[in-house]
């Protein structure tokens, strides 16, 4: 087995280009594929199969998506996994410098995926509503395109170091640079990108037109990764500063359960309402 990190046959600097100061990292160059290959996607099922939206409207709908992503995985994180820091340190959470020593840039730090799902729909509602645009029938129209970019986002965190396994005695375990015990890890970003990423893609993609309903793809989609990402925490080391926070349970792992809890409900919700609908039409 491997005793430290040259011997682990993977290694990736985290930065894709440097020019003194100026860096272009990875993990940055995997969200604009994870979004560039969602756009293309979107526009082709609008011009496959007959979704009545524009390009300009998808344009305009990423704008509110990039900014209530950003602001919504922020906050997720600072709210679900380590508010008591973030209560003696406020200005933090959005300004990414350091002042003790003159004022240095050192980028934020510390983003949630369910924050960030919080942040996207409060932005799509907000939208549909302004654009008066039916937000079902919208939402279904993106959600089967969006796993494929998780699927580049947990890749960049495997190439950052950050966010990697408990420790195991598998022979794919690797030793990760930022880990201060350098025990031998599974590489559970990688286990993300296939079942969060790859595998749900390819379940919701191929029954993307047998949706009974509006609404029916998001709620699938919002059970599936809860059910995935609750079973791959399992593999996932807990964050430091939280543990485990409900029996051996960490707080990923909690989130998924509000969350599969949440995707159920708007399952029945949206069948019962259908089922309305056909009755009064009937």
């Amino acid at each position: 087995m491997p005793t430290d990190w040259q011997h682990i046959p993977f290694h990736i600097h985290p930065n894709l280009f440097e020019f003194g100061a100026f860096q272009i990292r990875y993990y940055s160059v995997m969200y604009l594929v994870a979004f560039a290959l969602t756009y293309i996607l979107v526009l082709y099922r609008i011009r496959k199969e007959h979704y009545e939206y524009s390009a300009e409207t998808v344009q305009d709908y990423f704008v509110w998506a990039v900014l209530g992503l950003i602001l919504g995985a922020r906050l997720g994180y600072v709210l679900f996994y380590n508010l008591s820091y973030y209560l003696h340190h406020p200005l933090e959470i959005f300004l990414p410098f350091e002042f003790a020593n003159g004022i240095r840039f050192v980028g934020i730090s510390g983003m949630s995926y369910h924050g960030g799902a919080i942040g996207v729909l409060s932005a799509s509602l907000i939208f549909c509503r302004r654009h008066q645009i039916d937000f079902w029938r919208f939402a279904d129209l993106f959600i089967p395109a969006i796993p494929l970019g998780y699927t580049f986002g947990r890749i960049g965190n495997f190439i950052n170091g950050e966010l990697y396994g408990r420790a195991t005695t598998v022979s794919w375990g690797m030793i990760f640079p930022a880990d201060s015990l350098q025990l031998i890890r599974h590489p559970s970003q990688l286990y993300e990108a296939f079942f969060e990423g790859l595998v749900l893609f390819a379940v919701l993609w191929m029954i993307r037109k047998k949706s009974p309903f509006d609404g029916f793809l998001l709620a699938f989609y919002v059970i599936g990764y809860g059910l995935v990402r609750f079973f791959i925490e399992f593999f996932r080391e807990p964050d430091t500063q939280l543990g485990f926070v409900w029996a051996s349970l960490s707080m990923g792992q909690v989130l998924c359960i509000l969350m599969i809890l949440a995707g159920l409900a708007v399952m029945m919700w949206r069948r019962t309402a259908a089922g309305n609908v056909l009755s009064a039409r009937s």
